[in-house]
């Protein structure tokens, strides 16, 4: 299937490794012209020259913490007018709500909400202009199924994902879509984080944190960062012009709800 968006440019948050990555590769598979991001200059140098073996589009990446002032400024710098739009950024800690300090809010709701929302505010006029713009953000299953242990996320995605249902209403007549991918159990460093604060909370090991992981997914395996990847790329194609305001559940039919 032609996606229609070769030639187009991405600028891609927290695209180093990861389901950041897997987008950025299915995105440079395409043809997209990408600009990819991470705080660490070796591992994006890397990641650059993986996704320019791919052959067919240009690579660029800029190295910078998309949480500060300046390095969105980078970040626009480099790719001012991108037709698609990545925000992806580390999750907050795992913490039950009493073992929260208020720097841990103040940093959760800095990276996981307001800083997507400004770079939204940033690139938008000109998505709108040209009549094409793709909005993807990498939540969190803790938006819609909220736990214990994850307040801070679930807090802070839940707010991102109100004000971008609020735009994606007001956008969607200049075919500028804004979709949110809440993906559970993909097989990435994040698993093995959580696996590891697992541990510790509940007094068990790591392979017993594994095998618990695994039982939670209907699917009964770990999806596959490239997965992600297909599901994301389609998302800014041509032919998702009628898809917005989504909340996309990748999490190997775990979901309990209807709606």
């Amino acid at each position: 299937m032609d996606l229609e968006i070769s030639g187009r440019t991405a600028l891609l948050c927290a695209s180093s490794d990861g389901l950041g990555f897997a987008c950025a590769q299915a995105l440079a598979g395409e043809g997209v012209n990408v600009v990819i991001n991470g705080r660490d200059p070796e591992k994006l140098k890397k990641a650059a020259d993986a996704l320019s073996a791919l052959g067919g589009s240009s690579v660029d990446f800029v190295a910078a913490d998309v949480t500060t002032d300046a390095g969105r400024e980078a970040l626009l710098g480099t790719c001012p007018t991108p037709d698609i739009l990545l925000n992806n950024n580390a999750g907050p800690s795992a913490k039950m709500f009493l073992d929260t300090e208020p720097d841990d809010w103040n940093q959760t709701l800095n990276g996981n909400m307001v800083a997507p929302l400004l770079l939204i505010h940033a690139v938008l006029p000109e998505m709108i202009n040209r009549k094409f713009g793709r909005i993807v953000n990498i939540t969190s299953a803790m938006v819609t199924t909220p736990r214990p242990h994850h307040t801070l996320s679930a807090g802070a995605r839940a707010g991102l994902t109100a004000s971008l249902k609020a735009l994606s209403l007001d956008v969607a007549k200049h075919n500028v879509t804004i979709n949110n991918m809440l993906p559970e159990r993909f097989d990435t460093n994040r698993q093995h984080q959580m696996a590891n604060a697992t541990m510790k909370r509940d007094g068990i090991t790591y392979d017993q944190a594994r095998a618990l992981q695994v039982q939670s997914v209907a699917a009964k395996r770990m999806g596959r960062p490239e997965e992600f990847g297909a599901a994301f790329a389609f998302l800014c194609s041509a032919s998702a012009g009628f898809i917005s305001g989504q909340n996309l559940h990748l999490d190997g039919g775990s979901y309990p709800a209807l709606v």
